[in-house]
């Protein structure tokens, strides 16, 4: 039961951490905001194409579903994780699932 609330706890630092770090670019030394869009989404997506992840998704009813997986493949409006479970369960989203939030995505490399 603790190790939820501190896995809780860190995707709600992690969140913070990368929105900060996500709406911020630098270009000739001034700090800039940068727009989020479907495209750039699914261009860091592509770049995790095999990696670990480690997946937050909205399912529904105040129900928020925590795993495991590796991004298995991506398609030009949806991409796939295989989850790490003893069935080998495949789950896809769209990109405009992540870029409302309904879905977050960490990847172990990036803590």
């Amino acid at each position: 039961m603790t190790t939820n609330i501190v896995r809780d706890k860190i995707f709600v630092l992690l969140d913070k951490i990368r929105n900060y770090m996500y709406n911020l670019q630098w270009k000739e030394g001034v700090c800039m905001e940068k727009v989020k869009t479907i495209a750039s989404i699914k261009n860091d997506i592509e770049q995790h194409i095999g990696e670990k992840v480690t997946l937050k998704a909205n399912g529904g009813r105040k129900k928020v579903l925590v795993n495991d997986g590796i991004i298995d493949s991506v398609y030009p409006s949806i991409f796939v994780i295989r989850l790490k479970c003893d069935t080998q369960r495949t789950v896809t989203y769209s990109y405009s699932d992540v870029l409302t939030k309904t879905v977050q995505l960490v990847f172990p490399a990036t803590i």
